[in-house]
């Protein structure tokens, strides 16, 4: 077969490539393995059933019936009881329910006071350790020592420091500082004086940890906004309001959250302090339900306490939640 030559100045077409007529290829699907995502999660539920929600269940179900001392060794022989323990702990003309309401002030009361100072120890901590200085990386490490000291312990130190006659917060005030006599020395731990040694116990344990926090947020917040803005005249207390507050906005709305949820349900701060007579001044709503269950044996008045405490949590942090999220898609 002749071959014909492209005239001059035109290029020669390369030849056509050969075209494949057998069957296309197909792509292989691997096998998608539907079971593998429950298989990995199921650990996971198992545990919060049995840790959580199971106990919950059983709690709703003790707060119908009438579960006192005559019935623990046969919880299914408790008679039902219906509503009547929510009567009794609502009826706030009542010796239980009048109880329950001076509890529920006392901890209302306890859990601003700490949030709020703790709030403000830990932002001042904070801004203050946010700059450069020698011996910066040790003054981070001293103010969290409250927060990594065991519980028990710290509490415990406390204890000591509020005894009326040998502790460290009486000689502090009538023998160094002078500000009481030595015959008018408080006793700490009982009486009004109670909310005051519970509150300072509390915040010297919350502070650290609002410290931390605080600490890490204001990390994420750019040098250069501060040095822009004090080239516009902007004084620190100015610039801490309008840049580091609004910024820190995120961290601040989980921080108290976290905070109010802790400090509502503090257990181990009053009963360690106070052991099993607490007195009304330091009687936290959460201490207050374990002494209507465990030492008066009435565990269907406690856990219908329990549960009225579950429901008031839900909608204040719901109601928390949804104002923040509505304030968040108006800005």
């Amino acid at each position: 077969m002749a071959v014909t030559e492209a005239p001059p100045g035109v290029r020669a077409s390369a030849p056509p490539r050969s075209v494949r007529t057998g069957p296309s290829r197909k792509r292989r699907k691997k096998p998608f393995s539907w079971w593998v995502p429950f298989v990995l999660i199921a650990p996971a539920v198992v545990f919060e059933l049995l840790i959580h929600v199971t106990p919950m269940a059983v709690g709703v179900w003790m707060s119908f019936v009438k579960l006192t001392k005559f019935f623990i060794a046969n919880w299914s022989a408790a008679p039902f009881a219906g509503w009547d323990n929510y009567h009794l702990a609502l009826d706030f003309n009542g010796a239980l329910g009048a109880s329950l309401l001076n509890s529920f002030v006392v901890t209302c009361a306890f859990t601003v006071i700490v949030v709020c100072v703790s709030w403000l120890f830990g932002m001042a901590g904070a801004a203050v350790l946010q700059r450069t200085f020698r011996g910066r990386a040790i003054f981070r490490t001293f103010f969290l020592v409250p927060y990594a000291i065991p519980v028990y312990a710290g509490v415990i130190a406390w204890k000591f420091m509020f005894q009326r006659d040998t502790g460290a917060v009486n000689y502090l005030l009538a023998d160094n500082l002078h500000l009481i006599g030595e015959a008018a020395k408080p006793f700490w731990l009982i009486g009004n004086n109670a909310f005051v040694a519970v509150v300072v116990a509390t915040i010297w344990r919350m502070w650290p940890f609002a410290f931390l926090m605080l600490m890490a947020g204001l990390q994420s917040i750019p040098e250069e906004v501060y040095e822009a803005s004090a080239v516009d005249g902007a004084k620190p207390l100015r610039q801490w309001w309008s840049i580091t507050l609004p910024m820190l906005g995120p961290v601040n709305r989980v921080l108290v959250l976290v905070m109010f949820l802790w400090t509502f349900n503090d257990f181990n701060t009053p009963y360690i302090l106070f052991g099993g007579a607490q007195p009304p001044a330091g009687d936290l709503i959460s201490f207050h339900i374990y002494s209507a269950s465990f030492l008066t044996l009435n565990f269907g008045f406690g856990a219908a306490m329990s549960v009225l405490l579950l429901v008031f949590l839900l909608l204040v942090t719901g109601a928390y939640l949804f104002i923040l999220n509505r304030r968040s898609r108006d800005a």
